[in-house]
């Protein structure tokens, strides 16, 4: 019995030596393991811009295996940006509204002045969940507005207080989160009308 117990032993101590013997040995990326072309480096004469793709590609896929295959990325940024920056996370529904270049910031004021980019307005399905407007950079950041969903307070504003808004919208980085809560976002979207 004690010389089945000492062949155990060493048996384990040698399997255990033989794993950390390569330590130098290359790991194999996920691509190639799912079979996947290999993307050429710039020097070796891969396409200008493929980095870039590649690093946006891997922003919106999120950091599991293709577990946000099944979303658009623009789902995706929504729920991403909306869980880093909404006020709210127990929503109902998060509502999405594009807003066109060109719409004022505030339509009841006449002084209003108006968005210079399309900006995407996030909102919970209560005036309490509140909401983010943005525009997108397609980099993984955004330029955060600081505008209310409903406007209060005495017009006319001017059109210096709208402007100072607009040239005070923030650049912000909008992380990747868990898979999990960017999932049960994206299955509360709905477009408005």
């Amino acid at each position: 019995m004690k010389k089945v117990g000492k062949l155990f032993y060493v048996s384990s101590a040698l399997l255990l030596l033989a794993g950390c013997g390569e330590e130098d040995a290359p790991i194999m990326d996920a691509s190639k393991a799912r079979g996947e072309p290999e993307e050429m480096p710039l020097e070796e004469g891969g396409e200008e811009g493929a980095e870039d793709e590649a690093i946006t590609d891997e922003a919106a896929s999120g950091s599991g295996e293709d577990a946000l295959s099944a979303y658009s990325s623009e789902q995706i940024e929504y729920a991403r940006v909306w869980r880093q920056l909404g006020p709210n996370q127990e929503i109902d529904g998060l509502y999405v509204e594009q807003i066109p270049e060109g719409t004022p910031l505030n339509p009841d004021d006449d002084t209003s002045a108006a968005y210079t980019e399309p900006v995407i307005q996030l909102a919970g399905s209560r005036v309490v969940d509140g909401s983010v407007t943005y525009s997108s950079n397609g980099d993984g950041t955004i330029n955060l507005y600081n505008v209310p969903l409903r406007w209060d307070g005495e017009y006319p504003a001017g059109e210096d207080f709208y402007n100072e808004i607009i040239e005070g919208t923030e650049l912000v980085e909008i992380e990747v989160g868990e898979d999990e809560e960017v999932k049960r976002l994206i299955k509360l979207i709905e477009s408005q009308p």
